[in-house]
């Protein structure tokens, strides 16, 4: 029973990483990227950045090293977050052929 309860739980282990930071508010670009160090991301696992700035000023680029946490989903999550994935990417495929109206 304790198996299925661990196969059913909505999260899986989590753990620290070091994790690098890269944040850029301009005119040509206005992105965050964190990337977790020696850990493969998979479908549902969710990151917790430490140390992040709350304010990057117009203008500003920044780049640094920290820490993360990874927290695992459970099979549960894993496996609803890839089924909404591709239902979403579907959508995409919706494009509007229809023939135009006779005028």
């Amino acid at each position: 029973m304790m198996r299925m309860m661990e196969w059913l739980s909505p999260g899986g282990r989590s753990f620290d990483v070091p994790c690098t930071v890269e944040i850029e508010r301009s005119a040509d670009s206005f992105h965050a990227y964190a990337v977790p160090q020696g850990v493969e991301l998979r479908p549902g696992d969710r990151v917790l950045v430490h140390g992040a700035p709350d304010h990057v000023a117009f203008g500003e680029r920044m780049s640094f090293e920290t820490r993360a946490t990874v927290m695992r989903a459970g099979p549960v999550t894993r496996a609803w977050t890839q089924l909404v994935a591709i239902a979403e990417l579907t959508e995409l495929y919706h494009c509007g052929f229809e023939p135009k109206e006779a005028a």
